[in-house]
């Protein structure tokens, strides 16, 4: 992987798969840059040089004590820059929160694609104090409990559902990603309600959801298309829970950056 150095002087691991355009991924919450590689290689096959990165605290990326989701616009600047300048930016989840938020920011990005932002508009909002929680269970010696209390109060997943990923052999990788999910959580509750700069994006935006996911991403995905200026809304069938489909969302990127 190459590396960028964002403005803190974090070092930030990024990958480049093809030849053509720059598409910059940026991953959701618990995943790293290796998660996005089926993304990176649809891309690829339809004439796009897809960029993936691993977010601070994640994967080959380094750290800052504190940092804040103003760092991370930061980090997908540096990216930016170390790649040409001019770049898409396809954010799942979280990531499809910090692209908005860059590009709010002034950080340069030719089309933004949105692929189902949990944002809330201030409905159902985790409590307050969760960031704070999630990193004394880090600074504690317990990331196991960090990532659970994340699963739980800051995605919603069933207590079925994280017991079973707590007993499942990804859940080692998932450990070692604990302090990401209180960066997540500052960001994900700082642009939960999208601010008037997010929502007048001179960039064109599309926003992206499955039609079977979780309903607080329809609603989310839903409003958010139809409250900033000029944004489209794509419903991809093929989107499942939560999940993109690698050739369904490269296809429609492809059809509007072509």
């Amino acid at each position: 992987m190459n590396t960028a150095t964002s403005a803190d002087g974090t070092p930030i691991a990024y990958d480049e798969t093809g030849d053509g355009p720059v598409v910059v991924i940026v991953n959701g919450a618990m995943s790293t840059a290796a998660d996005a590689t089926g993304l990176a290689t649809a891309l690829a096959e339809v004439g796009f040089r897809a960029v993936t990165w691993d977010r601070r605290a994640r994967g080959s990326s380094g750290d800052a004590r504190g940092s804040t989701p103003d760092r991370e616009v930061e980090d997908l600047a540096a990216v930016i820059d170390a790649v040409g300048g001019d770049a898409a930016v396809l954010g799942h989840s979280s990531g499809a929160v910090l692209g908005l938020v860059a590009a709010s920011r002034g950080v340069p990005v030719r089309a933004l694609f949105l692929s189902e932002p949990p944002v809330r508009f201030g409905e159902d909002e985790p409590a307050d104090d969760l960031a704070e929680r999630l990193q004394a269970f880090v600074d504690e010696g317990r990331p196991e409990e960090a990532i659970v209390t994340f699963q739980l109060e800051g995605v919603g997943l069933p207590r079925e559902m994280v017991d079973q990923i707590r007993a499942s052999e990804m859940f080692p990788g998932l450990v070692a990603l604990a302090q990401s999910t209180v960066y997540d959580t500052n960001l994900t509750r700082e642009a939960s309600t999208p601010s008037p700069e997010m929502l007048s994006v001179a960039a064109p935006i599309t926003v992206l959801r499955g039609a079977q996911t979780f309903p607080m991403l329809i609603t989310a995905a839903d409003r958010l298309a139809d409250e900033v200026d000029g944004a489209e809304l794509v419903v991809v069938p093929e989107s499942i829970m939560h999940r993109p489909d690698p050739a369904a969302t490269a296809r429609v990127v492809r059809e509007r950056l072509a």
